[in-house]
């Protein structure tokens, strides 16, 4: 087991976490909001994860961006996530498509943030080629 600790101060009315940059401001409006960073978390970390599923499959290729949209349920009280839908654009010749496409569906089950989220978020990655 590893562990990790952060803390989060208070500074007027945002949490912060201090980095070595600039502190980074989870709030809504003067930063990122919590949610915010929960999506872009697994956006980036399938993104990492799908570099590291090409290289092990000798798949040359070039990542251009990842986008990442989400929802939110608005018939719950929290409005909690209901699906996080993240689109990697790469740069990958005609004819490893075939190869790269299959490697899309090992994201998910490689990822840990992606694997730590509540199982009722509908996860959808999907590779655009450049």
């Amino acid at each position: 087991m590893s562990i990790e600790t952060f803390t989060l101060n208070k500074v007027g009315p945002a949490f912060t976490l201090d980095t070595p940059e600039e502190p980074w401001i989870l709030l809504r409006g003067e930063g990122y909001s919590p949610v915010q960073s929960l999506v872009t978390a697994a956006a980036a970390c399938a993104g990492y994860v799908y570099i590291s599923v090409l290289n092990n499959s000798n798949v040359p290729h070039e990542i251009e961006k990842v986008t990442v949209s989400y929802t939110r349920d608005m018939a719950k009280k929290t409005n909690p996530i209901q699906s996080i839908n993240v689109t990697i654009y790469a740069e990958i010749a005609t004819e490893y498509h075939e190869k790269a496409q299959r490697c899309v569906k090992l994201i998910s089950p490689n990822c840990p943030v992606i694997q730590s989220l509540d199982p009722n978020i509908e996860v959808v990655e999907q590779v655009v080629f450049l």
